[in-house]
């Protein structure tokens, strides 16, 4: 737990260093350019996994736990000029980084249900997501997991935007020893809404994603490592986990 101090802390730091963003001038985007911004954003904000699919309860421990600090980024270089022109000049990025608190609970029957919650540095956005994840297979020595996973997402902070993401995937993995390499394919649903003077309700959008995922998994006993690819639409994510699971 002592490690994880640090990183609370670097959460809060980037809490209190997310600056007011002024998106009010969405009104001076065109609906294409409002498109191209929501998904990325989308890309960029629906739920990742960062996690085997190998339900965490079960066995002669019936209640697991998956607790880590966590980092997300994502490539919106192509929206990056309209989202400085959405923040009047204040928000300049090319990477979208996202740091999560991202807790998981494995109960039994195969069911995982977990959750995070973050603020966006450089921005007044805040994200929190949820998950529930059923294993079709729970796997064992010689046969992997396969599980299927609703999740969701919201941001809020930014009177002037409505944003929000759904998603379903299907993933499996198999462990070897203490790495669990794990893959998965889905689809994701993007709700976005400006509600600004002078868009009259014109910026209004909501859209799918198909969505595939890579990653693995290193269990140290006392500390967790997750790695994780992403492409969601056409947009590239690559997320990092460290904390604890068992």
């Amino acid at each position: 737990m002592k490690k994880l101090i640090p990183l609370l802390c670097l959460m809060a730091g980037f809490s209190q260093s997310a600056a007011a963003s002024d998106f009010s001038a969405l009104s001076l985007l065109s609906q294409a350019e409002f498109q191209t911004l929501s998904e990325d954003f989308g890309s960029a904000m629906s739920y990742k996994p960062v996690s085997p699919t190998a339900p965490l309860g079960g066995g002669l421990i019936p209640v697991g736990i998956d607790i880590g600090i966590e980092a997300t980024s994502t490539d919106i270089s192509k929206s990056g000029a309209i989202l400085l022109k959405a923040t009047n000049n204040a928000v300049d990025i090319k990477s979208m980084i996202i740091p999560k608190l991202h807790i998981a609970v494995g109960i039994p029957f195969g069911i995982d249900v977990a959750a995070f919650t973050s603020v966006v540095p450089s921005t007044s956005i805040k994200l929190t997501g949820a998950e529930l994840r059923v294993a079709l297979l729970k796997g064992g020595v010689a046969y992997p997991s396969i599980g299927i996973r609703g999740a969701m997402t919201k941001m809020s902070g930014v009177d002037e935007l409505a944003f929000d993401t759904k998603s379903i995937d299907l993933s499996i993995s198999k462990g070897f020893l203490m790495l669990t390499p794990y893959a998965g394919v889905g689809q994701v649903w993007v709700n976005s809404k400006a509600s600004v003077a002078g868009t009259d309700g014109a910026l209004d959008t909501s859209f799918t994603q198909s969505k595939v995922f890579v990653g693995a998994n290193l269990n140290l006993g006392i500390t967790n490592f997750a790695l994780e690819g992403d492409k969601t639409g056409g947009t590239t994510s690559y997320s990092f986990k460290m904390g604890f699971r068992w």
